[in-house]
C-alpha cells in the first residue's frame, strides 16, 4: 500500500478527490431518495445512460488486469524470499509465520463480522432492485452462485487442470493462485540463468500492471461518485447506517489482532508485548501517518535494531519481505469486506465458500499491489468469485484511505511481530523485547 503522490502542491491528493466524489454522489442520491424521485425519468436516465455504464467500465477495466497481476504479484512475492534455503529455517519460518498470522487475521475477521453482521437488515427487495438495475454484470453474477463447485469439488478444484481456463474464469481465480504459487516455488528451487532472466520478466509484468493498475485508480474519484449516487438513491439512509457499522467491524477486527493476537504470539516467543509495543510506537505512528508500508519500512527496520534488539540478519529479510507479503491487516479487511457485502446484498454464503474466501484472502495478502487502493482488485475479484455484485466496492472506495491508514499501521507492527518470532531461538547477540539489555 502506497500514499498517492502528487505532482504538485496545488493537486490534491488522490484519497481526498475519491472522498470528494464519495461525499458528492452521496449527498445527490441522498436527496434524491429523500425527494422521492429516485423512479422520475431523468434519474432513471442518468442511472441508464451515465452512473451504471461509466461504473462498469470501471469495474471491468479491474477485472481486465486481475490476472495479469495477481499472477505476477505472487510469483515475485514467492520468489522474493529467494534465498529460502540458503537462509534456511530463518526463511522457511518466515513463510510459515507469514501464513500463520494472516489465517489468524481472517479468521478473526469473518468471525467478527458473522456475528455482528454489520450489513444485514436492508431491505430485500431493495437489494434485488439494484441488483435488476445493474442488469449483465449483477446477472452474470448471481447465475455464477449455482455453478461454484462445493465441498470436496472445491477443494480438488483449487488444483488446476487448465491453467489458462482458471485465467479466463473468476470462479476459478484460486485455481490461478495455486498455480502462481507453485510456480513462485519452482523459481525458488531452481536457481540458474534462465530462472533468473525469467524472474526479471515477471517483475516486469508486476511493473506493468502496478502502473497500469495506478492509472485506472485515478478514474476511482468519478466511479466512487456514481457507485454512491446509485445506492444511496435506492438505499437512502440505511446505506450510511450500514457503512457506518462496516467501518466499526472493520476497526475492531484490526484492534483484536493488532494488540491480541500479536500480544498472545510475542508472549509464546518469550517477549513482552508491552515493551514490544513501546518499543514500536514510532514505527506504528509512522505507518498510520503515511499508509505505506514502503514509506515506513526505514523506520522499522531501525526500530528492529535500536528499541527491539533484532539482529540484522533476521530484521532485515523479514522486515523487508514483510512490507509486501505479510499484510495481516489487507487481508483481513478484505475477508471482513467481502462478507459485509454479502450481507448488504442479501447473498447467503456457505461455509465451503467463506473458506474460500479466507484462502483468497490469505494468498491476496500476500499478491496485493503496492499501489493506492491496491486490495481493491482482490476484492472485487473475491465478490464476483462468490455471487456477490462487485457495484459495492463503491462503499469500499469511501472509507477507504481512513481503513488503509488502520491496516497499514496493522501490517508494519504484523512485521515487527514476525521478525520478533523469527528472531527466536537464532543464533547471535538477540536480544528479545522485554529481557535484560533490552533497549526498548
Amino acid at each position: 500500500m502506497t500514499e498517492a503522490k502528487t505532482a504538485g502542491k496545488s493537486k490534491l491528493p488522490l484519497h481526498w478527490k475519491m472522498a470528494i466524489g464519495f461525499g458528492i454522489g452521496l449527498l445527490v442520491g441522498l436527496v434524491v431518495h429523500a425527494t422521492g424521485n429516485a423512479e422520475a425519468g431523468w434519474v432513471q436516465d442518468l442511472t441508464r445512460y451515465v452512473t451504471t455504464p461509466f461504473s462498469k467500465v470501471f469495474l471491468n477495466l479491474i477485472f481486465m488486469l486481475i490476472v495479469p497481476l495477481l499472477f505476477s504479484a505472487l510469483v515475485v512475492g514467492i520468489a522474493e524470499m529467494g534465498d529460502i534455503r540458503a537462509l534456511g529455517r530463518i526463511g522457511w519460518k518466515t513463510l510459515a509465520y507469514t501464513v500463520l498470522l494472516s489465517a489468524v487475521a481472517v479468521l478473526l475477521g469473518l468471525v467478527l463480522v458473522n456475528v455482528l453482521k454489520p450489513g444485514a437488515g436492508v431491505d430485500p427487495a431493495l437489494a434485488q432492485q439494484l441488483l435488476v438495475e445493474n442488469a449483465e454484470r449483477a446477472r452474470q453474477i448471481v447465475a455464477s452462485v449455482d455453478t461454484q463447485p462445493k465441498g470436496l469439488d472445491m477443494l480438488l478444484s483449487i488444483v488446476p487442470d487448465n491453467v489458462l481456463s482458471a485465467a479466463s474464469d473468476n470462479g476459478s481465480i484460486l485455481a490461478l493462485m495455486f498455480f502462481a504459487v507453485m510456480f513462485g516455488v519452482g523459481m525458488v528451487l531452481t536457481p540458474s540463468e534462465a530462472t533468473a532472466t525469467l524472474k526479471r520478466g515477471i517483475e516486469g509484468v508486476f511493473e506493468i500492471s502496478m502502473t497500469l493498475i495506478g492509472l485506472v485508480i485515478r478514474l476511482a474519484p468519478y466511479a466512487v461518485a456514481c457507485f454512491m449516487f446509485n445506492l444511496a438513491a435506492i438505499f437512502g439512509f440505511d446505506l450510511l447506517i450500514r457503512l457506518g457499522a462496516y467501518v466499526g467491524v472493520v476497526v475492531l477486527a484490526l484492534g483484536l489482532h493488532l494488540f491480541v493476537s500479536y500480544s498472545v504470539a510475542l508472549k509464546l516467543a518469550g517477549a513482552s508485548p508491552l515493551q514490544f509495543f513501546r518499543g514500536s510506537q514510532e514505527a506504528m505512528v509512522m505507518a498510520f501517518s503515511t499508509a505505506s508500508s514502503n514509506a515506513t519500512l526505514p523506520t522499522a527496520l531501525r526500530v528492529a535494531d535500536e528499541k527491539l534488539g533484532l539482529p540484522k540478519q533476521v530484521s532485515r529479510f523479514v522486515l523487508t519481505v514483510g512490507a509486501t507479503a505479510n499484510q495481516n491487516g489487507t487481508a483481513l479487511f478484505e475477508g471482513v469486506t467481502v462478507i459485509f457485502l454479502a450481507q448488504f446484498f442479501g447473498v447467503d454464503l456457505t461455509l465451503g465458500q467463506q473458506f474460500m474466501v479466507m484462502l483468497v484472502c490469505i494468498l491476496g495478502g500476500i499478491g496485493t499491489a503496492g499501489v493506492p487502493s491496491g486490495s481493491l482488485p482482490v476484492v472485487a475479484l473475491i465478490c464476483a468469485m462468490v455471487g456477490v455484485n462487485p457495484v459495492g466496492i463503491g462503499l469500499i472506495l469511501g472509507v477507504n484511505h481512513f481503513l488503509d491508514m488502520c491496516r497499514t499501521t496493522l501490517n508494519v507492527t504484523g512485521d515487527l511481530t514476525l521478525a520478533t518470532l523469527v528472531a527466536r531461538g537464532e543464533k547471535g547477540d538477540v536480544r528479545l523485547p522485554g529481557q535484560a539489555g533490552d533497549a526498548g
